[in-house]
């Protein structure tokens, strides 16, 4: 039964342009924690940054999406293998990986499918690490006006599985020995017109739009845009919510 709920595929440039990086400082934190480095699974790869983030730290990455859209705007690299696999049932052999990674996916994954078969293709003392963020933090004022509109505007086009998100994670299953882990931060500096395509490639967004034929975008950007200032860019940061643990 294909359980696979495609909420990117239509906006799967988008996500690939506005989406924020991963810090370096997180792959090799997560490499230390392996003692083998020949094989990292990045699991919902969505636009493939966290497997480039992989490639410097690992010989091989295999990188699997359920959506074919994702997998053909995913950026390229010799040592990374796209597949379009859903994470549940893949073609990894038994206790190949030494590292799974997966960036803000595992509240899509159905847990019970999904952690047997991360069981049967880890190696023995090998890592799982998932991470995932809330809202950008840019000043007081348009922190206010963006936290509104993803509370208030969309909040009944969020589905159940954002509201683990919104919870930092700390509902979800995770039944691996959990290894503390630092705090890690994501920064860019954007232009309002950065902010409001991050916007724009949300999943309720797409929802609002699909379901009423009306975006809700345009008239946040008119809001944001009377206390962005002069039109320069802004520092935008993210703090990660990391879970990380060890295959026993």
């Amino acid at each position: 039964m294909n359980l696979f709920k495609d909420n990117f595929s239509k906006q799967s440039n988008e996500y690939l342009k506005f989406r924020p990086t991963y810090p370096d400082e997180l792959f090799k934190f997560l490499s230390s924690l392996t003692d083998e480095h020949e094989l990292a699974w990045d699991c919902g790869t969505g636009n493939g940054q966290a497997a480039v983030g992989l490639t410097d730290y690992f010989e091989r990455i295999y990188a699997t999406d359920a959506s074919e859209k994702q997998i053909e705007n995913a950026m390229r690299h010799e040592k990374i293998t796209y597949v379009v696999e859903q994470v549940e049932h893949t073609s990894l052999k038994n206790h190949s990986v030494d590292l799974i990674t997966i960036g803000l996916a595992l509240h899509w994954f159905q847990f019970d499918r999904f952690y047997p078969e991360v069981q049967r293709v880890l190696k023995p003392n090998g890592v799982i690490a998932a991470w995932t963020y809330r809202l950008p933090s840019i000043s007081n004022e348009i922190d206010i006006i963006v936290r509104k509109f993803h509370d208030e505007v969309v909040d009944e086009y969020w589905q159940p599985e954002n509201r683990l998100v919104d919870q930092g994670y700390k509902t979800i299953l995770f039944p691996f020995k959990e290894i503390e882990v630092p705090q890690f931060e994501m920064h860019k500096k954007w232009y309002l017109k950065d902010l409001v395509g991050l916007v724009g490639s949300w999943s309720a967004v797409q929802r609002i739009i699909n379901q009423t034929g009306k975006d809700p975008v345009p008239e946040l950007e008119a809001e944001l845009n009377k206390v962005w200032g002069d039109g320069s860019k802004k520092e935008i940061k993210w703090e990660l919510i990391l879970k990380v643990g060890r295959h026993e």
